[in-house]
């Protein structure tokens, strides 16, 4: 039986990312990055810079492989428990009359078709859910980039990846990576602040309510 595996990664969250064309400015690059004209109209994140930072994207990340392994250690013990029976099968075969071994044979034959359809279904859910989460990655940094570029003025926000990108030199003065990370860790991390206080909140309800 083949192993499940993650599918998420750099390389699809990257992806996503290439699509963005929203980005923040930090607060260096606004000090140093007036020319001539005054702030620059064009400037860039570095994805892979990004998404290594990005707490959300980590947790994310965390969640999805712990998942995937334990769906993984699932669908091995149960692959582990099937191959026994077929060994049980194999042995007690020459003992069994013809109709109990062919019974046996075709309900072991169902079992696997079982196993591998519930093994492709579990495929399915992961990535499934992985490309969810991916969206809502996608659909933070761009509301976020949006309102920033808004802010500062931005006419377009370009992606670099090393050795996948189509900006082949950018000046560091226009990469804004930093800030849109701080900034978007800083809205995740009063995120998690306001689901923790509303989980403390409702166990201490339900608490009150036992004691009633």
């Amino acid at each position: 039986m083949k192993v499940l595996k993650m599918t998420l990664g750099l390389a699809a969250a990257s992806a996503m990312m290439v699509a963005c064309n929203q980005n923040g400015g930090s607060t260096a690059a606004s000090s140093n990055t007036e020319i001539a004209a005054g702030k620059p109209d064009i400037v860039y994140v570095n994805s892979d810079s990004l998404l290594a930072n990005y707490e959300y994207f980590k947790d994310v990340r965390e969640r999805l492989q712990t998942k995937a392994e334990q769906k993984e250690k699932d669908l091995r013990a149960q692959a582990e428990s099937f191959q026994k029976e077929v060994e049980r099968f194999q042995q007690n075969a020459p003992s069994m009359s013809q109709r109990q071994a062919e019974s046996t044979q075709q309900r072991l034959m169902q079992k696997q078709q079982q196993l591998q359809a519930l093994q492709q279904s579990s495929g399915n859910e992961l990535m499934s859910e992985e490309s969810e989460e991916m969206k809502k990655i996608y659909d933070r940094v761009e509301e976020y980039l949006k309102q920033l570029s808004g802010e500062e003025g931005y006419k377009m926000v370009l992606t670099y990846q090393r050795g996948n990108s189509a900006i082949l030199y950018g000046d560091s003065t226009l990469d804004i990576t930093e800030s849109v990370v701080t900034a978007l860790n800083k809205a995740y991390d009063s995120e998690k602040a306001e689901a923790d206080t509303a989980k403390k909140e409702e166990t201490a309800d339900k608490k009150e309510e036992k004691k009633k």
